[in-house]
């Protein structure tokens, strides 16, 4: 009887040139071993520190050479424990409040887990690994109130994001023909906040057009783009001969979480005839939170979003996503028919268009299962309550600053981003003074803000971005900006 038949499978030794184990049993025992340590250092994040720096020792390990012989896969994995794990980026813990990181779940870790088992090519072909990234696209239509023709497509991260929109954008404007003769002279013109993240500058230099057609606009005392000043650049532009196409707003800038006008900027993009896009790698994703998505009006008005499900959607590392509302305009800028790529109507050379069609990668990972496991998981309303749970614990930090003679703060607190700073006294260099407490900060091990710079003064940054952060992870981390002041001005 054979083994589909119900009888017991036979054993087939390995080819000489196979990866696979010779003895699965001892792999599944490293495996549950690997396993559970995973989950017990999530479990007992709190009891080390957030970061710790790499020592000198440790640092030489990973300049050894290219590794010839095999090597046990319990030794590989003791080399981890003892000399990878100890020194990640910290983002897990609590408290972790530099850079706009989620925190992560053990969900998600079981989700990567097994899409790594999978190990499917979301790039294209007739296989479930693209359902359930078309059932993420719905989704997000269905969040942002997009059309049923609107298109979604997975990517690393908002940088690459935010330039393929620009690209799409600039294909709008320019036609089809653009994929051919390039730009041609065409003197475009893009604009965005100079609060803006630095990758919205970026995408106009790796498209061609140069880091300068990226237009800075000033922005307000809340630090949002100015309206008026934008539509006179405008109209600067279009005077002096050049081609505005695309206004890129910020859903949660990257240095104060500021919140641009965005219904404001979906008329001036009607008026104006140019493609509306935002950035919104964190904040669009307030939408889940019915306290926080009136902040974002106008949203659903865009005519593409970025966003990264790994910051407020706590994903695990790495899942962004582009939505582009004219899905048609979206495959015309990236669809390349190839021989190779060959569409189907019957076996698993079907199911076209393909995810490769509203991208450049080809070879693609499975991100969609972490991101469906999170959200199946824990449900929109529990992700809602969430994002806004981080909002309320920046503003207790906001509130605990105000009451600290020793602290000041630097900018408004929108939704979860406070920067601060700690008074220096007279004759002291208050810039200097903060940049080290924060570096003092991060090697106590008890907190990792970040630093930017806020009207020429240097902030002490909190992201409240973790689900797993508290009212006091961020009075501890008050209380020792204070310690660290006094032993720094005594």
């Amino acid at each position: 009887m054979s083994a589909e038949q119900g009888g017991p499978a036979r054993a087939v030794p390995n080819p000489p040139t196979s990866l696979d184990p010779d003895d699965w049993s001892a792999l599944r025992a490293d495996a549950h071993r690997m396993l559970d340590d995973m989950i017990d250092s999530i479990a007992r994040v709190r009891e080390r520190p957030v970061w710790q720096p790499i020592p000198d020792d440790v640092r030489a390990r990973f300049r050894q050479t290219l590794p010839r012989d095999a090597m046990p896969l319990a030794d590989v994995y003791a080399d981890f424990t003892d000399h990878i794990a100890p020194y990640a980026t910290g983002n897990v813990h609590p408290g972790f409040m530099g850079w706009v990181h989620g925190g992560g779940t053990a969900v998600g870790m079981l989700a990567e887990m097994l899409a790594a088992g999978l190990n499917a090519n979301c790039g294209g072909r007739n296989h479930v690994g693209i359902e359930v990234e078309r059932q993420i696209v719905r989704w997000m239509r269905e969040l942002f109130g997009f059309p049923d023709t609107a298109s979604g497509v997975f990517v690393t991260g908002s940088s690459m994001a935010n330039f393929m929109a620009l690209l799409v954008a600039r294909s709008a404007v320019l036609g089809p023909q653009v994929r051919e003769g390039g730009l041609a002279g065409e003197p475009l013109t893009a604009y965005a906040s100079a609060a803006a993240h630095g990758c919205v500058v970026q995408a106009a230099d790796l498209a061609g057009l140069g880091r300068g057609a990226m237009r800075r606009i000033p922005f307000d005392a809340a630090h949002r783009i100015d309206i008026a000043a934008l539509r006179r650049r405008i109209a600067e532009d279009r005077a002096a001969g050049f081609r505005p196409f695309l206004v890129t707003g910020s859903a949660g800038t990257v240095d104060t979480g500021a919140i641009d006008d965005l219904a404001a900027l979906a008329q001036l993009c009607r008026d104006e005839g140019v493609w509306f896009h935002i950035d919104g790698a964190y904040g669009s994703l307030g939408m889940l939170s019915p306290e926080i998505a009136p902040k974002l009006a106008g949203l659903s008005e865009a005519d593409s979003i970025a966003l990264d499900f790994h910051k407020w959607g706590q994903v695990n590392y790495d899942a962004g996503f582009l939505l582009v509302r004219d899905g048609e305009q979206h495959r015309a800028t990236f669809a390349a028919p190839a021989a190779y790529l060959r569409r189907e109507t019957r076996g698993l050379a079907g199911g076209s268009p393909w995810p490769c069609d509203f991208g450049p990668d080809l070879s693609r990972g499975f991100r969609a299962l972490k991101t469906w496991f999170t959200l199946k998981t824990f449900g929109t309303e529990r992700m809602g309550a969430m994002i806004a749970h981080t909002c309320a614990i920046a503003r207790h930090l906001e509130a605990r600053v105000q009451r600290e003679p020793q602290l000041e703060m630097l900018a408004p607190v929108t939704l979860n981003i406070v920067c601060f700073r700690y008074r220096a006294p007279d004759g002291i260099d208050a810039d200097a003074l903060n940049a080290e407490i924060v570096a003092d900060l991060h090697e106590s091990g008890i907190a990792a803000p970040s630093s930017t710079t806020i009207d020429g003064q240097l902030a002490i940054r909190a992201a409240i971005v973790n689900h797993r952060t508290t009212y006091e992870d961020v009075d501890r981390m008050v209380d020792a900006v204070l310690q660290f002041g006094v032993a720094r001005t005594s």
